[in-house]
């Protein structure tokens, strides 16, 4: 089989970490792929650099994406997910934009394009529940990702899930099956999906 990967893209609060735990669980190939990052706040799943070395891999063509949230500096970089392919493991990476997603996606392995949902109610549980001391940010950027998507409506994906009705089991068994079929990205109902 081909070399593949996940793009779990979704708002905060919408399940992308406990999924990608039960990928592990499904097939340790699975591997979260840990996105530079520059400035404060959370550090865990990232790999912590300065603005200038990401500066210097988007000037070598190295950097597949980049964004700027919550005052830090985040990059999706060719090496990193050349190196868990060449380890034979399936990144699985977290989006909040989808020109990243798409981005992200042009870069030539199998993608599977995972759309996550959830309310704004249930992501402000589940931050609240995790200990987010910036709950009211995260609200800010789950209404970021809703215009996000309505604007980008046509988009593909290959999965569309409400994470708020099934478990992060079940859909990470869903996702596995769609990576094993080869799942193409179709153009979804999204105004219908984020009302």
């Amino acid at each position: 089989m081909s070399p593949s990967g996940i793009i779990l893209y979704g708002p905060p609060g919408s399940g992308k970490d406990t999924i990608t735990v039960e990928l592990t669980v499904l097939r340790p190939e699975y591997a979260l792929f840990q996105r530079l990052k520059a400035g404060p706040g959370r550090t865990t799943g990232y790999r912590l650099t300065t603005t200038e070395h990401i500066e210097a891999l988007g000037r070598a063509g190295e950097i597949l994406y980049r964004n700027s949230r919550y005052d830090a500096e985040y990059a999706i970089d060719r090496e990193e997910i050349s190196v868990l392919v060449g380890a034979e493991r399936i990144p699985v990476l977290h989006m909040g934009q989808v020109t990243g997603a798409r981005a992200v996606a042009a870069h030539p392995i199998n993608w599977v394009r995972v759309l996550l949902w959830c309310p704004e109610a249930v992501t402000r549980q589940r931050c609240q529940d995790r200990g987010d001391k910036d709950v009211e940010a995260r609200l800010k950027v789950w209404h970021e990702t809703r215009q996000d998507l309505l604007d980008n409506a046509a988009e593909p994906w290959s999965l569309v899930m409400r994470t708020d009705q099934l478990s992060a089991a079940q859909a990470a068994k869903t996702i596995d099956q769609a990576r094993s079929a080869g799942t193409p990205a179709e153009v979804r109902d999204i105004r219908g999906l984020v009302g």
